[in-house]
């Protein structure tokens, strides 16, 4: 009989976790709860368990359920590796590559997934229980999940690896929690990183999120929570980031990849913070408030919009015209302070083309205060390629040579008004009613000739 509370899944009794790993960790789950069937015993219990993966391949058939707080589920290493990059390479180079697949302590995600099923049906990871308590404090670290394909979808994508399609999640919480961790993982090709409802003091960090659908959902409502320090990027369908009825939460410090649909997408947020992150993409959209989001500050972030450099990606983007705005606002007393904005793209691939590109627009909402940004508008030089690093590499680094770009820094649609604009854009970049709103200009300076 198991005596502590650790577990190597490489050394447990039931199951063969390279075959199906789902099996052997749903018995050990149901092992600590046999062990710990009393909640008060010496003032404890029911302390939970670590379940931990050596480096390796665990292929998973069965989702594992998890109902019980308490619980760290841990390996030795994220593995993350683009499987983009690799899926866009001709076949015949494959045997050149030094290794095909993502690695470190890595779950494959090959539950069998129908289109009619329930979204939660395709999760690695199904964290469900409802009554009093919350469940709380389980905790996902330094392992990778991996979709291993991505599916046709019918769009007619050549490449169906490209699609982000294929019904999968990593991590899927559907009900109420409080208090867990998320760190340290890698997730690739899935569908849905991580969908978690109803959080309270939910902590995401330090996490490699990328080349899913969408990367990291919070839905329901939530609270007090954070999304610190990730490296972030979904597909042209999905979100990197998003949020619904979430009060408190900070995210900070997450650099977030191009060709997701949007970077950060808040609907009905509110006294939130989205601070200090590095945006990049290849839309407009990048950060969306939406639904009377309210109360918000965005502030000391970098924005980059530019043209998609990898060629086998430039059909695609998130059906947004460049009038849309990078940042736009639906909602009342926010305040963007302090944000450095570039918009680097040929006319010719603005959509529609020739547009004049909108960076902040007030949509809808009352009392936002935008002060204090700073904006960058050129026309590009630098030309696309077949290879995705060193492409994107290129076109970042490409900072001389760049002619001036027509832009509307700020506009504040008609239905708005009482809002405040200072200091971010001159007279010729903002459009505003004056008379329902407050307006400092960028002072001119004068052209200097050396």
């Amino acid at each position: 009989m198991n005596t502590t509370n650790f577990y190597d899944i490489t050394k447990w009794k039931i199951g063969n976790p390279f075959k199906d790993v789902g099996e052997v960790i749903n018995s050990i789950i149901a092992d600590i709860k046999k062990r710990q069937n009393k909640s008060d015993v010496n003032n404890g219990g029911k302390p939970g368990g670590v379940i931990y993966f050596p480096p390796g391949d665990y292929h998973l058939t069965t989702q594992v359920v998890i109902d019980i707080s308490f619980l760290k589920i841990v390996g030795s290493g994220h593995g993350f590796t683009s499987s983009s990059i690799r899926f866009n390479v001709p076949k015949e180079q494959w045997s050149k590559l030094h290794e095909l697949w993502p690695g470190g302590s890595r779950i494959l995600n090959e539950i069998a997934v129908k289109p009619e099923d329930p979204e939660y049906k395709g999760a690695a990871f199904y964290v469900h229980r409802t009554g009093d308590p919350r469940i709380s404090s389980v905790e996902f670290s330094n392992f990778c999940i991996d979709g291993v394909h991505f599916v046709d979808d019918g769009s007619g994508e050549k490449n169906v690896e490209n699609t982000y399609v294929n019904g999968k999640t990593g991590i899927y919480v559907a009900d109420a929690q409080d208090s867990f961790r998320i760190s340290g993982m890698g997730l690739v090709y899935l569908e849905h990183g991580l969908t978690i409802y109803n959080s309270d003091a939910l902590t995401i960090h330090n996490n490699f999120i990328a080349e899913c659908g969408n990367c990291i959902e919070l839905r329901g409502w939530g609270q007090a929570s954070k999304v610190t320090d990730n490296l972030i990027g979904a597909g042209y369908k999905g979100y990197s980031i998003y949020l619904e009825n979430f009060a408190q939460i900070l995210i900070t410090a997450n650099n977030i990849f191009p060709r997701g649909k949007s970077s950060v997408h808040l609907k009905s947020v509110s006294r939130s913070l989205v601070s200090n992150n590095i945006l990049h993409s290849f839309y407009p959209g990048m950060v969306v408030l939406e639904n009377n989001s309210s109360e918000n500050l965005i502030s000391s972030n970098h924005f980059l919009r530019d043209r998609e450099p990898w060629k086998p990606m430039q059909i695609h983007d998130n059906g947004l015209s460049d009038t849309f705005g990078l940042l736009s606002i639906s909602g009342n007393n926010n305040s963007i302070i302090g944000n450095h904005f570039s918009e680097i793209i040929d006319p010719e691939y603005l959509k529609p083309v020739g547009a004049k590109p909108i960076i902040i627009r007030v949509v809808k909402g009352v009392n936002n205060y935008i002060s204090n940004n700073n904006f960058i508008a050129s026309k590009s030089n630098y030309e696309s390629g077949d290879s995705a690093f060193s492409a994107q590499v290129s076109s970042l680094l490409q900072v001389d040579k760049q002619l001036s770009l027509d832009i509307t820094t700020v506009l504040v649609d008609k239905t708005s008004y009482r809002n405040t604009i200072l200091d971010s854009g001159n007279i010729n970049q903002v459009e505003v009613d004056k008379s329902i709103n407050a307006l400092r200009v960028t002072p001119t300076l004068t052209e200097y000739k050396s």
